[in-house]
């Protein structure tokens, strides 16, 4: 099947949700509408249309009379991030090896590729977005229309939190990184064979791999992160203020 033609309206679309998970774009930081408009050689109204889409799915947020800006992240959102994060994570692994398409299983070995040769190049954008696109596919499997929006907001900070993770600063983060390499393979070898509970146990095993990194980026320099799983680390910061 040909690929859709590129256009600026979908350029801006894909660019501003790239940047928004790279954290190119920080968190909170205003969306220029004039600049963008002619930056793409767009109007106006298609801008604010891909603000209204891009805010419908939780990467930016509209303020009547203050325009747009990238979704914030504050203690709140991160502490229902840690808090949440496992159990939608097992769930949509559960669903997704009930309901999975064969097509969906190619496409997550192709994108696992792509993530592997990242990985091996170190290129840390290109890890965060074939991350990203892994664990949405795990979304699209499992086919279910209240889980899957609540797993697009998990990714997206999930990405911006856990980038430090594919910026592995000593031979224990190069080491973390090569088993999650190895845990993408592990996830697609246990949806082959229809086996829920060997994908719910990697959900947990993943996860656990990457708190302690991301963690590490929400906790200032010379604090020790909570390390309970789903526990409270954002109180780190309210102790620091």
């Amino acid at each position: 099947m040909a690929k859709t033609p590129k256009t600026p309206k979908s350029n801006l679309y894909e660019d501003l949700k790239r940047q928004i998970l790279t954290m190119e774009l920080d968190p909170d930081a205003d969306l220029d509408e004039a600049s963008l408009s002619e930056k793409y050689g767009l109007s106006r109204t298609p801008v604010r249309d891909i603000f209204r889409r891009l805010a419908g799915e939780g990467y930016i947020d509209i303020r009547e009379n203050r325009g747009a800006r990238v979704i914030p992240m504050n203690h709140s959102t991160l502490r229902n991030f840690f808090l949440v994060a496992p159990m939608i994570y097992a769930a949509i692994g559960r669903l997704a090896v009930q309901n999975f398409k064969p097509t969906q299983l190619s496409d997550l070995k192709q994108t696992q590729e792509r993530f592997r040769a990242a990985s091996e190049n170190m290129d840390a954008l290109a890890m965060v977005l074939e991350n990203n696109r892994f664990h949405e596919i795990f979304g699209e499997m499992s086919g279910n229309v209240y889980l899957q929006p609540s797993l697009g907001r998990l990714l997206i900070d999930h990405a911006r939190i856990g980038h430090t993770f594919f910026r592995p600063r000593n031979e224990d983060m190069k080491r973390r990184l090569q088993v999650a390499v190895g845990h993408h393979d592990s996830f697609i070898d246990a949806l082959g064979a229809h086996d829920e509970n060997a994908v719910v146990d990697l959900v947990f095993e993943h996860w656990e791999l990457s708190r302690e990194n991301m963690e590490m980026f929400i906790a200032p320099q010379g604090l020790k992160a909570d390390a309970f799983l789903g526990g409270p680390a954002t109180q780190l910061l309210e102790k620091s203020s």
